[in-house]
């Protein structure tokens, strides 16, 4: 507020009654340094000047929040306007965040750390295991980012330590100057515009900026612009068009702010404003979603000749919680809705809306910004390289024709004046009911040949025909029963018992339920009694029988097809395990092993091929079983094909000790006397040959006894028949069928030699 040091100045002359010192204090617009321009011209004639001082206080204001420094430095990276900007790095880390499905990852994280931190505790080496967990992270961490559904794209590019436009600018910007203001009077800071430079280009940027934090967030809006924000955005695009600076805006918002004032302010005509002057500028115009694009909040700077999004970005009209709120009620649905809104970066190139996705390192953006803005850089630069060959025309019809090409209509066929346009056609029933028995006979012998031909030639049985067939039975047995009830004077009951159900249906008083059931009881207990006595009762039979017999063939011909269709499932999954490299590598080496030795036999093979031969089926079974199980089939456990490998083994084992003791010298020389002794003989032989016979049969008996009663066997035959025992008993089921099919390995070593058998 100004004052005088002295007392009001008394004026002589003329100016004595004209004018006041008081007027000499008033603003400067009435004429030159306060003094009125009629006045001026009269006291230059006659008055005299005389000195007076004037004094002003100079009310305190607050600071600048972003003073200039004392000591800025010349060498910042962005120049040393960039001391200017109230974006500043952040003083505390940013708080880690994990989404739901990321959870898994964050035990594996944890056990990373606590090894390594008992590793610093005890002073062992755990680098193998560290290594190992580490290598399984990253596994699993490019197993879920490779296959991420939609709403998980969508939690991404909502995630708070998602990097911001600004974030972006600083790091693919030389140099960045922000600017400021609508020019009316409003600065909002949900968009943030500038100039800045890339490999010494010049371009106009503009974009959405979130809060790293909370106490941000509130300042920004959440990234939600008011009309001021699109204004400024307009007033950025008018002045970069003029100047010929190329345009390149960052998406990244839920969508404009919808608040009373907003819309008071004109939001949509602000929305409106933008969409119709950016077809019209002159210079090239790049989008980028880099998080979510939110209806026509992000639109209102998003009408580009080229729309890039990153990876893991969304671009929707509606969020799948507003939309599953619409269409099913709940926002729980929002998975779903954000499947069929088909709003990622993928589906959003396939169907050419964006022009492009630009790649996100594993983990989303936040885990490395920096590479994140390299790779936005680079997508700039490319596209920027096509746009500006381009001349101006060329480039309006460029971005003309990306939206015009967007969706797609047909021209509509004329309708004819006279009839109705609101009035539904009516639908005719395909074929009319009351079909003579003959002729549906004859229909369904026919289709029952077609049905048997094709699964003569085929081995399935069509759908199509058996569909259409008991469509028509069933329209058929209705208007027989329909008939009936009219013959049999049932049709005004039926009728109003179907008033009173609907009038149930619409009503909120259920007590009339157990009434309206017990008149529906009644007179289906009426038909049922009278219907013999129906004029129509055969023929009503006879499609009911026809019907029952289609009925059998569509549900035998649906497992068919269920069968079919998980055989070639099996076969599917078991080529591609045979496919499997590792076990093709195995089978190979293997094979040409076994083709190595020579031998043709699989019981002249060397013991250690026996077993890798085992190993490699035992491998096989294991991955078979897997696939057969994760299609929901039984599979025997694997014991019971072990347990008659062993039993073969002791088998085999038998038969070796036996051949070894016929091949002695003493028990060959009396298996050769009893040859001798038997071809003497013949076929009538004496009683002294009998006799010799038999005491010779005895002692070769006695040997092979002494021979299988070895300690080492019995043990091995007691231990195998516990280990059969217990499997058995294990298996559900079982029969002891295993032991009898063995070769009696439950009931001891029996052996029978044969007088005529030859152990040549």
């Amino acid at each position: 507020m100004a004052s005088t040091s002295h007392p009001p100045v008394p004026f002589s002359g003329s100016l004595a009654s004209k004018t006041s010192a008081s007027d000499l204090l008033r603003s400067t617009r009435n004429g030159v340094c306060g003094v009125p321009l009629k006045a001026l011209g009269r006291a230059r004639l006659g008055s005299k000047k005389r000195d007076f001082t004037i004094s002003a206080k100079v009310r305190k204001v607050k600071k600048h929040e972003y003073p200039w420094p004392e000591d800025p430095d010349l060498n910042v990276k962005g120049g040393v306007l960039s001391h200017l900007s109230p974006f500043k790095p952040l003083k505390e880390r940013q708080k880690p965040v994990t989404l739901d499905f990321e959870k898994p990852l964050m035990d594996l994280q944890k056990k990373i750390i606590d090894v390594q931190k008992m590793a610093n505790e005890t002073g062992l080496d755990f680098s193998d295991q560290i290594i190992s967990l580490e290598n399984k992270y990253q596994q699993a961490l490019k197993d879920l980012y490779t296959h991420l559904t939609p709403i998980q794209r969508v939690n991404i590019a909502r995630h708070p330590n998602r990097p911001t436009f600004l974030d972006h600018i600083f790091n693919i910007t030389e140099k960045f100057v922000e600017l400021h203001g609508d020019r009316a009077g409003y600065d909002d800071p949900a968009i943030v515009t500038g100039l800045g430079t890339i490999n010494g280009r010049s371009y106009m940027f503009m974009g959405h900026q979130k809060g790293r934090n909370t106490k941000e967030n509130i300042q920004r809006n959440f990234g939600m612009p008011t009309p001021h924000g699109y204004r400024k955005a307009l007033r950025m695009m008018y002045y970069a068009d003029h100047h010929g600076f190329p345009i390149i805006t960052f998406i990244d918002t839920p969508g404009a702010y919808a608040d009373l004032k907003s819309e008071e302010l004109g939001q949509g005509e602000a929305i409106a404003h933008n969409l119709r002057t950016m077809f019209g500028l002159k210079v090239p115009i790049i989008s980028i979603v880099m998080g979510e694009g939110g209806s026509g909040g992000a639109l209102a700077i998003g009408c580009a000749n080229k729309l890039l999004m990153l990876e893991n970005a969304v671009f929707y009209v509606a969020s799948p919680e507003a939309c599953a709120a619409i269409l099913w009620k709940t926002a729980k649905a929002s998975p779903k809705a954000a499947e069929k809104l088909k709003i990622t970066a993928q589906e959003l190139s396939r169907l050419q809306i964006a022009d492009g996705s630009i790649p996100e390192p594993l983990g989303g953006a936040h885990a490395d910004p920096y590479w994140t803005s390299q790779q936005i850089k680079i997508a700039i630069e490319e596209s920027m390289d096509e746009l500006t060959k381009m001349d101006t025309q060329e480039l309006l019809r460029h971005r003309m024709l990306k939206f015009r090409k967007l969706g797609g209509f047909q021209e509509g066929v004329p309708i004819d004046p006279k009839r109705k346009v609101n009035m539904k056609k009516k639908e005719e029933p395909l074929l009319p009911p009351g079909i003579p028995d003959v002729e549906l006979m004859d229909e369904v012998e026919k289709l029952k040949q077609e049905i048997q031909k094709a699964k003569e030639s085929t081995g399935k049985i069509p759908d199509t025909g058996l569909n259409e067939m008991i469509e028509k039975l069933r329209r058929e047995i209705d208007f027989e029963f329909s008939e009936a009830a009219k013959a049999l004077g049932l049709e005004e009951k039926l009728v109003m018992a179907r008033e009173e159900f609907a009038k149930t249906r619409n009503s909120n008083d259920q007590s009339m339920h157990p009434v309206l059931k017990e008149k529906l009881d009644q007179i289906k207990d009426e038909f049922n009694r009278n219907i013999s006595a129906a004029p129509n009762h055969a023929s009503l039979t006879n499609k009911l029988e026809m019907l029952q017999e289609m009925s059998k063939a569509q549900k035998l011909s649906e497992k068919n097809s269920k069968v079919n269709k998980l055989k070639e499932e099996i076969n599917k999954r078991l080529k591609e395990v045979m496919n499997r490299p590792d076990l093709k590598e195995k089978m190979d080496a293997l094979k040409a092993e076994i083709k190595s030795t020579g031998v043709s036999r699989v019981m002249d093979l060397d013991q250690g091929i026996k077993e890798k031969l085992v190993q490699l089926k035992d491998e096989m079974d294991m991955e078979f079983s897997g696939v057969f199980e994760s299609l929901g089939l039984n599979v025997n456990p694997a014991s019971l094909p072990d347990a008659k490998r062993r039993i073969d083994e002791f088998n085999n084992e038998i038969t070796t000790v036996m051949e070894d003791l016929v091949n002695s010298t003493d028990l060959k020389n009396k298996i050769e006397l009893l040859k001798m002794e038997a071809a003497k003989a013949g076929k009538t032989a004496d009683a002294e040959s009998k006799a010799k016979i038999q005491a010779l049969e005895q002692q070769i008996k006695q040997s092979l006894a002494q021979a299988m009663s070895f300690p080492e066997l019995k043990e091995k035959h007691e231990k195998l028949k516990e280990e059969v025992v217990e499997i058995v008993e294990s298996l559900e089921g079982s029969n002891g069928s295993l032991l009898a099919d063995n070769g009696g390995a439950n009931s001891g070593v029996g052996v029978n030699v044969d007088a005529n058998r030859s152990f040549a």
